[in-house]
């Protein structure tokens, strides 16, 4: 079940993975290719690059590569097809499916976004032109929402009243209830779901609208706090609210502030900390984890201290050891959430962030500030409940580092702590990671064929031969070429990873050789090696005269080819010759 193969090809081949690739990034003109900052990895100088005739880019930092739609699926977290009917619809193209029914299912999603664009602009209009919506632009006053603000997060406003969504909204009543926005009344019509409340839209990474949180007024019906429910579009354990504003910046600061409501995001991003996502009315759930790590290593827990301090700890520490991420907690200064904090003190805002600590630092400096560290006993209490802390940490070495921290706030001896936690028969798991490192650019023959024939196959592959190839993986490279006749995605898709990875990186790699001179040398290296073996059989030599008639001609083939000058035309019946001769001794030898 899935995407037509010719639909996909329309979509990658009328995508354009420069403009894909700008939304995320700034991209300059180097030569035929464009550079950047990689936009999935933070970075200071640019080691990004787009090959835009071909249609795929390589991080020589990080090594993500691949072509606009694996480049789409990453950096928006979709799946494959996802990916494709992201980049469909930017093209006007309509996709065609093995599975009917599935046909049906996206065409019935696609129905609900419609709708849910529709209620977005409907609700914001409302509220920004309402007669009845004086209270609720008063009351986003008083929170400092100023009129940029309203219309950058598309707030809106809910009217009191039963149906006048429904009636204003073009589609069905199943349509409406489907996509969260109206319920069934008691005599079997269709109402709307949200009634007098200020409507915070909530998107997809890819910035569609998929529900609403909608907030009660001061003195209104409860509860304060009102979500979408489930549907196809939303899921409450899956959704961050203000993750499509926030996920460039997260890659960029390789971090992600996770706070508890809407108008914390937008605090955050008003005193410039543009990478804060909220729960949709639930607790940070692994499936969140799971996405967030994908666009940064750190997690900063920006919740009331007491709730951020409560986290459950085995919960955090497989977070950590399953998706490889560092969870901190930021010290929120009492008495105020991050949207009152970003009007009253956004210094203060700031700092606690810039000053997170790790989540197992945050929790033993709580106990051990409450504890009383005069005396004795107030120490030894405040140890034997930090050290319970601590020794829930998995990691050995970590442990033992607040267990000196601990020992030296409160004047005891850290052995005498290690052997206390030692005696609790914890089994350190420790994690090692292995750095990643940047690939040098190779500057061969080989290399340079490769080049060549990924950006020009139908001059260069047919010059070339596998033989001339020496190194495995650069021949399977050029194999994989010519098996699909220069389809660089094909060839891609097909190799092994280690080839594949080869190939994407060459692909944005440009080369100043002349096929004529690469083939050239590759001849003369081959043909050296060849003749470097038969001096070496001599021994064996059934017939000398024979063996001496190869070799000196061999030697006349090296000789002409080094004697000629990079302007002078190919020899092609020469060069044509010793390549046949050594594809046939090639042949031979395997």
């Amino acid at each position: 079940m899935g995407i037509l193969d010719d639909d996909v090809q329309r979509v990658r081949d009328s995508a354009d993975i420069v403009a894909v690739v700008s939304a995320h990034t700034q991209l300059k003109k180097q030569g035929a290719n464009w550079s950047g900052l990689c936009p999935f990895h933070g970075e200071k100088s640019p080691s990004f690059s787009v090959n835009a005739e071909k249609g795929v880019f390589y991080c020589f930092g990080c090594q993500a590569k691949g072509d606009v739609i694996s480049f789409v699926r990453d950096i928006d977290h979709l799946d494959f097809q996802g990916a494709v009917e992201f980049l469909a619809a930017k093209s006007g193209i309509a996709l065609r499916y093995t599975d009917r029914n599935e046909g049906e299912r996206r065409e019935a999603r696609g129905k609900l976004r419609e709708a849910m664009v529709a209620a977005v602009d409907w609700y914001h209009e409302r509220l920004l032109t309402g007669a009845d919506s004086g209270a609720a632009r008063h009351y986003l006053r008083e929170r400092g929402f100023d009129g940029d603000t309203v219309r950058r997060y598309k707030v809106g406003w809910a009217p009191d009243d039963w149906d006048q969504l429904v009636k204003a909204l073009p589609f069905s009543p199943k349509v409406l209830r489907d996509a969260g926005l109206g319920r069934e009344s008691k005599r079997g019509g269709t109402n709307d779901f949200f009634r007098a409340r200020i409507l915070f839209p909530i998107f997809d990474p890819q910035g569609d609208p998929i529900g609403f949180g909608g907030r009660m007024l001061p003195g209104g019906r409860p509860p304060k706090y009102q979500n979408t429910p489930e549907t196809a579009l939303y899921r409450k354990s899956k959704v961050l609210y203000g993750l499509n504003w926030a996920k460039d910046e997260a890659v960029r600061s390789n971090e992600v502030i996770i706070c508890e409501g809407y108008t914390d995001v937008i605090g955050f991003a008003a005193v410039g900390l543009d990478r804060a996502v909220a729960t949709c009315g639930t607790a940070l759930t692994d499936d969140h984890v799971r996405t967030l790590q994908r666009f940064a290593p750190k997690l900063v827990l920006a919740f009331d201290p007491d709730a951020a301090g409560q986290a459950a700890a085995d919960r955090v520490y497989e977070w950590e050891r399953k998706h490889e991420v560092e969870v901190a907690v930021a010290a929120l200064p009492p008495g105020g959430d991050p949207a009152d904090l970003a009007r009253s003190d956004p210094d203060a805002l700031r700092a606690s962030i810039e000053h997170a600590q790790p989540f197992l630092g945050f929790r033993v400096d709580r106990i051990l500030a409450a504890a009383d560290l005069r005396t004795p006993e107030g120490r030894g209490r405040a140890a034997e409940t930090a050290l319970a802390a601590v020794a829930e940490h998995p990691n050995e070495f970590v442990r033992d580092q607040y267990v000196m921290a601990i020992a030296g706030r409160c004047q005891l001896d850290p052995d005498r702590l290690r052997a206390s936690i030692r005696s609790g028969g914890i089994r350190p798991r420790v994690r090692i990671e292995s750095p990643r490192q940047r690939p040098e650019r190779q500057e061969t023959p080989e290399t340079n064929a490769l080049r060549l024939a990924i950006a020009d196959p139908a001059n260069v592959l047919g010059l070339l031969h596998p033989v001339l190839f020496d190194d495995p993986r650069q021949r399977a490279a050029f194999v994989a070429l010519q098996e699909f006749e220069g389809d660089l995605h094909r060839a891609v898709e097909s190799a092994d990873p280690l080839v594949g990875d080869l190939l994407s990186r060459l692909a944005v790699e440009e080369s100043d050789a002349q096929p004529g001179d690469v083939r050239r040398l590759l001849l003369r290296d081959l043909a050296l090696r060849a003749l470097k073996d038969l001096q070496a059989d001599r021994s064996l030599a059934a017939d000398l005269a024979t063996w001496s008639q190869t070799t000196g001609w061999l030697k006349g083939r090296i000789e002409a080819i080094e004697a000629a000058a990079p302007e002078d035309p190919p020899d092609p019946v020469g060069e044509g010759e010793l390549l046949a001769w050594l594809a046939r001794r090639g042949e031979g030898a395997a």
